[in-house]
């Protein structure tokens, strides 16, 4: 509330929304710039924001080689994080059955509802063209750990043609689309994924650890 020439205003406020990636950074930055204690950076870290950072992600060289393309479809909302590729599926029998043939599938959907649990359970990512991130889809992939990205507006999806349209391109059922749930993009066709920069320190050395500011600030906040 502010109060001006006798008159009293009431001013909307809400939370800025960020990244895990993003909180991390802020919070272990601003305790070695003595601006908060650690204690208060610990407060500002959300356990979803951990996830995040355990998840994985684009190569990016690849998604760079793709937005060069013009392959970058849509973009929605960010509701499940981290990075999957497969092929369009859009029924959850189509999805069991990609997943039966040894296939990765992300299942296409103007909207979701419980009678498509079972394609979303093996699905390695989920695309809506409704939806918030409150929606059904966006809360079901959030507890079972998958790639969501909802509310993508620009998407028609053709169930009886098999068909999903954004803009003039129309990509056919089998064909290989990517989603990256941190970022909320829709990528036509395929893209490397990677462990995340956390996994391929932590898991086997593929990287080291001076060479991941991620891990680094992530090792410091654990030891916090």
């Amino acid at each position: 509330f502010t109060v001006e020439d006798d008159k009293l205003w009431m001013l909307q406020t809400r939370n800025g929304k960020r990244t895990g990636f993003a909180a991390l950074r802020i919070a272990v930055d601003m305790v070695e710039e003595r601006i908060i204690s650690r204690k208060e950076a610990l407060l500002r870290i959300e356990a979803d924001h951990l996830n995040q950072l355990l998840r994985p992600v684009f190569d990016e060289k690849d998604k760079e080689q793709a937005a060069k393309e013009g392959r970058i479809l849509a973009k929605g909302l960010p509701a499940g994080p981290g990075a999957a590729t497969g092929r369009m599926g859009f029924h959850a029998e189509e999805a069991v059955a990609w997943k039966k043939n040894g296939q990765p599938v992300v299942l296409c959907r103007t909207e979701t509802s419980p009678d498509d649990i079972r394609g979303m359970e093996v699905a390695q990512g989920i695309l809506t063209a409704r939806g918030g991130m409150t929606s059904h889809a966006a809360l079901v992939a959030r507890q079972m750990g998958k790639v969501c990205v909802s509310g993508c507006e620009a998407l028609y999806i053709d169930y009886a043609a098999r068909t999903m349209r954004v803009g003039e391109k129309v990509l056919h059922e089998g064909d290989w689309v990517s989603v990256d749930g941190s970022t909320g993009e829709v990528i036509q066709g395929e893209v490397r994924t990677l462990p995340s920069e956390v996994l391929q320190v932590l898991l086997g050395g593929k990287l080291e650890p001076k060479k991941s500011s991620l891990y680094q600030r992530y090792a410091r906040l654990l030891r916090w």
